[in-house]
Order: C-alpha cells, then structure tokens, then sequence
C-alpha cells in the first residue's frame, strides 16, 4: 500500500482560514500555498482588474503586502455551498487598520475553493465594496400634494 500523504488543508474551511491568516499576517508564502496553481486562478480585489493565472495573482498579493499596511479581517455573514470538488463561500470582510480610529471597510467577497491532489485550495476570490446607499434628497415640491 503506498504511504498517505496529509493533505495541506482538508477542508474548504482550513483553506479559508489559512487564506485570511496569511492576509492579515501579509504573509506572501502562506497566502500562496492556499492558492491553486494554474492559469485558471482569479483574484479581483476591490475596485481593482480582474487577474488571471497563479503569477498575476502573485504579483497583486505582493503588492498589497509590500505597501506596509498591517490589517485585521474579519470574516462575518458566511453563506456556504458544499459539493465534492467545489466550495463556494460568500463572506462580508470587516477589514480594520489595528491601531487606528477608522471604522471598518466593509467588503463583499466570494472564495471558491477547489480540490486539488494537495488538498483544498482557493482557486477564485473576488472582493468588492457594498453598494452605496445614498440618502434620500428631500424634494419639496414632490411633498406638496395638490388633489386638482
């Protein structure tokens, strides 16, 4: 019988885990071990492109890292579907700068992981902020109701 190997994260909630970890540690080696190789990864960060392939995604985590800014993630509002191969998590990140007064930037994400040899590992993460709602402009002229 060949020897088991141990899988790198044995669940999509491991992957996840060790995916915010590295991001709030801007750890750039344990954010790509989470990472699926291949061409066929996707990473779009807020207000940002859409980037394809293991390396552009690399490069976008580098970045983010390199600027100096340590963050605290929250995970909050998890909606999860499981199948076999796949896992889908939809999460709102309470992102906060330790330290500062700021308010937390919320953003609406979704992580797909998938499962590799390896284990799981994230293949598609796409973050966005949430929509803007603006409040309501009072008109006074649409106040004044006239029957005739």
């Amino acid at each position: 019988m060949p020897p088991r190997t141990r899988k790198l994260f044995p669940t999509p909630d491991d992957a996840e885990s060790a995916f915010y970890e590295a991001f709030e540690r801007a750890d750039l080696a344990a954010m790509m071990v989470v990472w699926a190789d291949g061409d066929e990864v996707v990473c779009v960060h807020p207000a940002g492109p859409r980037l394809t392939g293991f390396e552009a995604v690399r490069d976008s985590w580098m970045q983010i890292f390199t600027s100096g800014m340590k963050l605290s993630v929250r995970v909050t509002q998890s909606r999860r579907l499981d199948g076999p191969s796949v896992a889908v998590r939809s999460v709102v990140e309470s992102i906060t700068a330790p330290g500062t007064e700021a308010a937390p930037q919320l953003v609406n994400a979704t992580n797909v992981y998938v499962l590799t040899d390896a284990g799981w590992r994230i293949a598609m993460h796409h973050a966005s902020p949430p929509e803007q709602v603006e409040a309501p402009v009072e008109d006074e002229a649409a106040q004044q109701h006239t029957l005739h």
